[in-house]
């Protein structure tokens, strides 16, 4: 493998906490019930939207529009999403260790672009990351490969020489439609059967176990 890609919350940051505070903000403001932490990792993998919509369910016909109540949560979550978020044990030294190997890498997540770019910055300000990608309008997001595709073209490299990580079957059914190996990071969010069930071809119980496939 010449290349990685990661998935970001669940992968390479432990981001829940502050998503967790975000959305139950936005919820206990409109009189709405809130959630615990386990509840969210459920929740998260496919975009801000269906976050609001798991978390909210039937609120269209309440009176409270999940367009507004996504805009709410996209606003609280910049003023939050760096509070209680931080690497995963592991993932600085996994970073350093591809670099020094001359391994690419990039991200694709699920996350509104400019969060993406925010807390990527913030929390790997060293690391030179090809390629960073987040849910931008009027592109698909995972698990359409759309932006694996897009990333493979940056990296100048076909898919059988990229690898994939991620914590949800998301995650896997998008490397799978992408053509790249799928490895489960099972520190994330997920558990080992979903990630199974849905194309991993490989699980890393520790992020330098990721140096096992370079």
């Amino acid at each position: 493998m010449k290349a990685v890609i990661f998935d970001l919350d669940g992968t390479l940051l432990n981001t829940i906490a502050d998503i967790a505070d975000s959305v139950n903000s936005v919820l206990a403001r409109h009189g709405l019930r809130q959630h615990g932490i386990e509840d969210y990792k459920l929740f998260v993998g496919d975009g801000a939207a269906n976050l609001v919509k798991r978390s909210a369910p039937g609120t269209e016909s309440g009176g409270h529009p999940l367009e507004l109540l996504e805009k709410e949560y996209r606003a609280e979550y910049s003023k939050r999403q760096k509070d209680r978020t931080a690497p995963y044990g592991g993932i600085p030294e996994l970073l350093s260790a591809l670099a020094e190997r001359k391994i690419k890498m990039a991200v694709l997540s699920n996350k509104p672009h400019a969060a993406t770019l925010e807390v990527v910055g913030h929390f790997f300000p060293g690391v030179d990351f090809c390629s960073l990608i987040g849910q931008r309008p009027g592109y698909k997001v995972k698990p359409d490969p759309a932006g694996v595709i897009e990333i493979l073209g940056v990296f100048g490299l076909p898919p059988e020489e990229v690898l994939y990580v991620g914590d949800t079957g998301t995650d896997m059914r998008t490397a799978v439609a992408a053509g790249l190996m799928a490895v489960g990071a099972l520190w994330g969010f997920r558990g080992r059967k979903e990630l199974e069930e849905n194309g991993a071809s490989a699980f890393a119980e520790h992020p330098l176990d990721i140096l096992g496939f370079v």
